[in-house]
């Protein structure tokens, strides 16, 4: 199993926090699309680390088209010497249409044509081919010489993998039938991954004639740890409001329902639309606490996540909402390496 952690977004220590990932024998480092750039950190922590490997979990697709992200993914992907993992969500409507002023419609169709989209103008960069891609939300069909990047930018490393963040069955069929990897989201427990992410990535696969082999599921997992009782309060304060919050939200419902908590939504969507933060996470009990994330001092950590996690995941990075002291975590890469 990889291990997985957090580039910093602020620019000014986007290089060393991946320095940082790579010197502590992390395998890869994700950037975030919350308030700044997901892309600009991952140029500073492609320049200054070796063998790291690079990406987004997750850039918001529909804040972009597939040409925009088709050249980003393009020139990190040669800069980095093959690194880059192009990882993206599709974010909800109210944000889609209100924070980005974009156009919302049947996100699990359109993720896949843009996908799709994107795997077209590569091919035509590489191939020199015409593009031709007619879709039913995007279509591009001009590619001149002076607009397509020398494909020796590439070497041998070829394109960026896509890896596809989602929670309804829909999204993550689209994510086993055209990505090369699933990023589950933080508000997955291990019976909703079971019972239902994994069969509809099956599923996505299938459609596609292809097998579960050499696709990459990674499982950003809340932990909840400290070295005393007050560190373990705050860490715990702080993953219960963030449960909550997404909790909070109706695209996420069927994972409450899943474990009998559906009326818990309602309730949480409510008390965030009048900002009661602090009132919603109190509506997370310890039992909804340890579902969702792996309680314990550091050593108790890895064992848990192997337990839950070892036979699925491929990829792991630790959830953790709260401050805490990267050298905590020392303790528990040491354990899941040794596992």
């Amino acid at each position: 199993m990889k291990l997985d952690g957090g580039i910093s977004s602020n620019l000014a220590n986007a290089a060393s926090s991946a320095q940082a990932l790579e010197s502590a024998g992390y395998s890869g480092g994700w950037t975030a699309e919350t308030a700044h750039d997901p892309f600009f950190p991952l140029l500073l922590a492609a320049e200054h680390t070796s063998h790291l490997e690079i990406g987004t979990s997750i850039a918001v697709a529909f804040a972009r088209n597939p040409m925009t992200l088709a050249n980003i993914g393009w020139d990190l992907q040669s800069y980095s010497q093959g690194r880059f993992i192009l990882g993206l969500g599709s974010q909800i409507k109210p944000h889609i249409t209100k924070r980005f002023s974009m156009e919302w419609s049947h996100p699990a169709p359109r993720m896949r044509e843009m996908i799709q989209a994107i795997r077209a103008i590569w091919g035509t960069w590489l191939t020199g081919e015409p593009l031709q891609f007619r879709g039913e939300f995007y279509t591009h069909t001009l590619m001149t010489p002076f607009f397509t990047p020398d494909k020796r930018d590439l070497g041998s490393f070829g394109v960026p993998k896509i890896f596809l963040a989602g929670v309804g069955e829909l999204m993550t069929e689209v994510a086993g039938e055209v990505c090369d990897g699933f990023i589950c989201h933080g508000f997955t427990t291990e019976r909703y991954l079971r019972e239902v992410t994994l069969p509809a990535l099956a599923r996505g696969r299938a459609k596609a004639g292809k097998t579960m082999d050499d696709f990459e599921i990674v499982g950003p997992s809340f932990v909840v740890t400290g070295s005393n009782n007050e560190e373990m309060n705050t860490a715990a304060a702080g993953t219960r409001q963030q449960i909550a919050f997404y909790g909070s939200t109706p695209a996420y419902s069927g994972v409450l329902e899943l474990h009998g908590w559906g009326e818990l939504q309602g309730q949480l969507n409510s008390l965030s639309k009048v900002g009661k933060w602090e009132e919603m996470g109190s509506l997370i009990t310890d039992e909804i606490l340890n579902t969702f994330a792996v309680v314990g001092s550091p050593e108790q950590i890895a064992p848990e996540l192997n337990k839950r996690y070892g036979d699925v995941i491929d990829r792991l990075s630790f959830y953790a909402p709260y401050s805490s002291d990267p050298a905590r975590w020392t303790q528990v890469i040491h354990d899941l390496k040794s596992i």
